[in-house]
């Protein structure tokens, strides 16, 4: 069993189609999402309608419940708020209500996925410090638990003490405990600009970051023609 763990979509339906193209050359065999699925891009629907096709376990993401909600976005930079609020034009009310139904936790096979923090998963906290993990870890019942949010891909693992900080493949070994950042499909924010999403092979217990090329420019073009903040298209060729 070899699952692919998606997360920071974003409505970016050419980094999303490069990733799942690629998730097949991996003989992937199962999916999971760990939430913004919408958000920033020109495409929430279609990338929304992809991942419910293929069934697999997903968490909310702040994007998703802002997008599900007609609340003020007041948690939002002015950037994200205007995404939020055109995205919110865009779907359909059962699409909102499917977003809304997400739950914050899930637990795959041995395996947990989160969006944010597993202390407090509702107030999306960002986990980019070893004390922050080490605040999740204290919840954390599985040996690995997969999250998003930072769009920046990392490990920290606990052996005894909690140790973090960038990876590319490693094997998840008994006794320990790993909070692994799968970096993100749509946005990438760690100055590479390459979609990100990872493998987890259940036989071998290893896990694989990728890293893949997809077309920005197609994605850009199409965040420029619906009116959404400039930002949102040029960020994307800087991974920032």
């Amino acid at each position: 069993m070899k699952y692919a763990i998606l997360g920071d979509i974003h409505a970016n339906l050419e980094a999303l189609q490069t990733v799942l193209e690629d998730a097949q050359k991996e003989k992937v065999t199962h999916y999971a999402c760990v939430g913004d699925v919408v958000g920033y891009a020109a495409n929430p629907r279609e990338c929304m309608d992809i991942i419910r096709k293929m069934d697999c376990p997903v968490v909310k993401g702040n994007h998703d419940e802002y997008a599900s909600m007609d609340d003020e976005c007041t948690n939002f930079r002015p950037m994200a708020a205007d995404a939020i609020k055109w995205t919110r034009k865009q779907l359909t009310d059962e699409e909102r209500q499917w977003l809304k139904e997400l739950k914050f936790v899930r637990f795959v096979e041995s395996f947990t996925i989160v969006h944010a923090t597993l202390d407090m998963p509702q107030k999306w906290g960002y986990v980019m410090d070893k004390l922050a993990a080490a605040s999740s870890f204290s919840y954390q019942n599985t040996s690995v638990c997969f999250y998003g949010h930072t769009h920046q891909p990392c490990a920290f693992i606990r052996d005894g003490v909690v140790k973090g900080g960038q990876f590319e493949k490693l094997r998840v070994e008994p006794g320990k405990k790993y909070f692994i950042n799968v970096g993100s499909v749509g946005q990438p924010r760690d100055g590479n600009p390459l979609s990100a999403y990872v493998t987890y092979d259940m036989l071998t217990n290893i896990i694989t970051l990728k890293r893949l090329p997809y077309d920005i420019k197609k994605a850009q073009e199409k965040i420029y023609a619906v009116g959404l903040p400039e930002k949102c298209a040029t960020r994307l060729e800087i991974g920032k």
